[in-house]
């Protein structure tokens, strides 16, 4: 069955697959890596206009690790999940410094580096180097779960260790990089997650969940939380000039490394204007939803007549909204900084 699974998969990749993605073009190392990472929790539409700029200004993995970390943050704003951001260029440096510029080509190094797990250590070796390496993507959990009725939410370790045993089992030795590509194609375009096009897929005559009638049982669900709701309050400082005081994040923690304007909780708020020349105005509450939690955002603003008058960090920032594309800024702060206040 596994060279049927594979053999069937791969005459469906050929004829019907994706070839014209940008990161295909010459499937080089460091082209697929950037994808690899950009696609974890983010759809292909939504990456390929950041992948197309990102390349564009990082041409090679050297011209990324020489670059500032606050550039490659401003590029990766909007896709969210910042630490594969930071990871990238920690990545990047460590390549640069270690490897001569040059990406390993190995499992165990792939996987040592930052932010690079099994799966996506896996996609690159099989997919630039032919490594008969197994992965095991969102897609892919998704396809062998209906093909073989693996049970249980996939980020469960019994799960996960049945899945990628099925994956280890499955993967061929030849055209390994191309059936890497077709099982996440596969997932990505037919057996998706609602309205699985069934009767399109080249492999459905393994698929027992298809046989049964059950493809949407599975994969198991991730079982239900509330998310909690937490409350702060972002202090904007303004000047006369309409310049703005943001704050750097630490590189823990929500919106890490990031800039931002400084969180204050309701209970520090009064000592902390009380110093301050100018008299507090609230503005309209606006929320963020993490993967954890709700953030209800209240953000305050006090109108300066110059920077001199409120105390700041060293690595603090003063900016006017046009000089935003410059750094990494959060969300929150982008919205704020775009309300024009």
């Amino acid at each position: 069955m596994t060279t049927t699974f594979a053999t069937s998969l791969l005459a469906w990749f050929d004829a019907h697959g994706r070839h014209d993605l940008p990161w295909q073009a010459s499937l080089q190392p460091y082209p697929v890596w950037v994808s690899e990472i950009m696609l974890q929790q983010t759809q292909v539409a939504t990456v390929i206009p950041y992948f197309n700029r990102f390349m564009a200004r990082f041409d090679t993995v050297v011209d990324l690790a020489n670059a500032d970390l606050d550039e490659v943050l401003s590029l990766w704003t909007g896709l969210g999940y910042y630490a594969r951001a930071r990871n990238l260029h920690k990545t990047a440096r460590l390549i640069r410094d270690q490897y001569q510029g040059e990406f390993p080509n190995t499992l165990p190094e792939l996987n040592a580096l930052p932010g690079i797990g099994r799966s996506t250590a896996g996609a690159i070796a099989a997919i630039c180097f032919g490594v008969h390496a197994p992965i095991l993507d969102g897609n892919v959990k998704r396809v062998l779960a209906r093909a073989f009725l693996i049970d249980g939410w996939p980020g469960q370790g019994e799960t996960a260790a049945k899945l990628w045993a099925q994956a280890e089992t499955l993967t061929p030795t030849l055209r390994v990089g191309d059936y890497t590509q077709a099982i996440m194609d596969l997932g990505a375009t037919l057996c998706t997650r609602s309205q699985p096009k069934c009767e399109q897929c080249p492999v459905r005559t393994h698929c027992l969940a298809y046989a049964e009638g059950s493809t949407d049982a599975y994969p198991g669900k991730k079982p239900k939380r509330v998310k909690p709701t937490r409350k702060t309050h972002m202090l904007i400082v303004k000047t006369l000039a309409g310049r703005f005081r943001l704050s750097r994040r630490p590189e823990q923690g929500i919106w890490g490394g990031l800039y931002c304007f400084p969180e204050i909780e309701e209970d520090a708020l009064p000592s902390a204007l009380d110093s301050v020349p100018a008299s507090p105005v609230r503005l309209p509450q606006l929320t963020h939803s993490f993967t954890h939690f709700h953030l209800i955002i209240e953000p305050v603003l006090l109108v300066v007549a110059d920077e001199q008058q409120i105390p700041s960090l060293a690595e603090d920032i003063w900016i006017t909204p046009d000089e935003q594309d410059r750094y990494g800024l959060c969300r929150p702060a982008q919205i704020l900084l775009n309300q024009g206040h």
